[in-house]
């Protein structure tokens, strides 16, 4: 299962998104031979990184669990859509950065985990200049 991953694409192509619009797509996990999925968990999430204390917060999450009789079908996309909060909005400063992105995670039945994510902006904050006059 080395080669497996998740792609996931946006409805409108990744566009800037704007607080209280919808952002949907679909996701798919893509192997050449599928070992069990056990649970695929799906999250909108915010991220930040530079200096000091990087933070994350989840927006919106959602799991299929197999345990649970749910059924999970890796070969087919999977839908997902949420309506954007008002804040925080995506930033691209010197010294911190905020992304949004969506996160899906497949938990596999011998413990293995495939992971990806597809980061989009919220808002339409512009980026910081490298210097201020």
């Amino acid at each position: 299962m080395n080669d497996a991953t998740v792609t996931i694409r946006f409805d409108d192509n990744g566009r800037d998104y704007f607080p209280g619009e919808e952002l949907s797509g679909e996701y798919q996990l893509e192997s050449p031979e599928f070992e069990a999925v056990k649970a695929v968990e799906v999250s909108v999430l915010w991220y930040s990184e530079g200096k000091g204390d990087e933070d994350f917060a989840v927006h919106e999450f959602w799991r299929n669990d197999a345990d649970s009789g749910e059924l999970i079908r890796p070969e087919r996309p999977q839908r997902f859509h949420t309506v954007l909060p008002p804040s925080p909005l995506s930033y691209d400063g010197a010294i911190v950065k905020l992304h949004w992105c969506v996160r899906v995670r497949a938990f596999l039945e011998r413990g293995k985990e495939i992971v990806g994510q597809k980061v989009f902006r919220l808002g339409d904050v512009p980026p910081t200049k490298g210097t201020a006059s």
